[in-house]
């Protein structure tokens, strides 16, 4: 890592804009968000569906590239990245977890969560895909194909692969969307016991908001644009 991206919030936003293409014409999803995230630090974003805080996750994960500001992870202009860059970027610092699981289906469970480690060039792959399985609960299920997996079992995966390769940063779009209360709230214990393990920054993406009452910081995006931020009152 270089001196810049150590001394480096997690993450840096001024006048971050989308803008995508349509048969109507041109629509404006982000229409200019400043935001700063302390390295280390959980935040949880809220908003009514379309007001474009997913989109905003995705540019921060520099899955969508901004069409006007800056967005910077670790202290990197992610605006100035290609393609390629972006990939090895996220591969380096970043873990992503998503609504939708988006696991291999002709992989078990530890070749899904070996595999981006193998492309990284880590010769210990498979024994911290098994760790990091064994961390979620699912020792027993390595050799399990998704299909043969419950959409709970799934997301757990979903939530090893993002972990393994340590990042310092984790993303997490609607990560219980998909799963019945029971499941949904061990999925979250899950992902904030994986984020103090590693001390990852974490940004969750939620329609739910005692999910996003967990987290040190709660934003709220509205209309395209940032309509609040605010800390987690301190316990007494």
């Amino acid at each position: 890592m270089t001196r810049s991206q150590t001394a480096a919030p997690a993450f840096e936003l001024v006048e971050a804009a989308l803008t995508l293409g349509s048969r109507a014409g041109r629509v404006e999803i982000l229409r200019g968000v400043t935001l700063e995230v302390a390295r280390g630090e959980t935040v949880g974003v809220v908003g009514p569906s379309g007001s474009g805080k997913s989109s905003l996750l995705m540019l921060m994960g520099g899955l969508e590239q901004a069409t006007g500001g800056a967005v910077r992870a670790l202290g990197e202009d992610l605006t100035a990245m290609d393609e390629d860059a972006l990939a090895r970027f996220r591969r380096d610092h970043m873990g992503v977890v998503f609504q939708s699981f988006h696991l291999i289906p002709t992989m078990t469970a530890l070749e899904n969560v070996a595999t981006p480690l193998e492309l990284a060039g880590r010769a210990d792959a498979f024994d911290r895909a098994a760790e990091e399985l064994k961390a979620v609960g699912l020792g027993a299920r390595l050799d399990h194909y998704p299909g043969q997996l419950s959409g709970g079992e799934q997301q757990r995966v979903a939530l090893a692969r993002a972990a393994a390769p340590r990042p310092e940063i984790l993303l997490a779009d609607e990560p219980t969307g998909n799963l019945d209360g029971v499941n949904g709230e061990a999925i979250m214990d899950m992902l904030f016991g994986l984020r103090e393990r590693h001390g990852a920054t974490l940004i969750m993406v939620t329609h739910a908001p005692e999910l996003a009452a967990r987290c040190d910081r709660t934003i709220r995006v509205a209309d395209g644009l940032l309509a609040e931020d605010s800390a987690r009152e301190a316990a007494e």
